[in-house]
């Protein structure tokens, strides 16, 4: 797994100089990285650059350079870096609507466990969401949740190979597959 350590970050100032022309490359990865299911939900997929300049960014909004402060980002964010077994999204649940926005968040509890991957033939890789913390409540789930979806071996072997990737939500009130994505 790629680990982003505080001595892979640039400094607030070099950053400050930088960060035009990384915020330009982060916002086209990122747009590069998204997969809509449906109108309401997407993901955004991450790697080890998008997870590195939403740090920065963090540090940069916070002003943070003391250790310890770099140290607490560092152990938020570095879980959501994928360690090449397993892809890591951020799955929106998105309505403009504020009243139909809480009206659908109870009743798509529990979505964030019907997101699913399917490799070629293989079967679907349900997501694991919300490992740091619960983020769904008795009442209703939550706009936002961080999801791993775990590959085989052999499921990697066959994406290498160039096998297709179809995708998909499994939730009595909001049902959805893909065959193909582009990854």
């Amino acid at each position: 797994m790629a680990t982003i350590t505080a001595e892979s970050l640039l400094s607030l100032e070099e950053y400050a100089v930088r960060r035009p022309e990384l915020r330009r490359a982060a916002i086209e990865k990122k747009n590069r990285r998204k997969v809509f299911l449906g109108d309401n939900i997407m993901l955004q997929f991450e790697d080890e650059e998008t997870i590195r300049y939403q740090i920065q960014e963090m540090l940069r909004v916070e002003k943070t350079f003391e250790q310890e402060g770099i140290r607490e980002e560092l152990e938020a964010y570095n879980p959501l870096v994928p360690d090449g077994h397993n892809w890591k999204a951020t799955m929106m649940i998105e309505f403009t609507d504020v009243e139909e926005r809480q009206k659908k968040l109870v009743e798509l509890k529990g979505i964030e466990r019907k997101i699913y991957m399917q490799v070629g033939e293989f079967e679907r890789v349900y997501a694991i969401a919300d490992e740091d913390m619960p983020r769904e409540n008795a009442e209703k789930t939550s706009a936002v949740h961080f999801m791993r979806f775990e590959l085989s071996a052999a499921m990697i072997a066959a994406l290498k190979a160039g096998d297709p990737i179809a995708a998909g939500v499994d939730h009595p009130a909001y049902r959805l597959h893909i065959d193909e994505i582009n990854p």
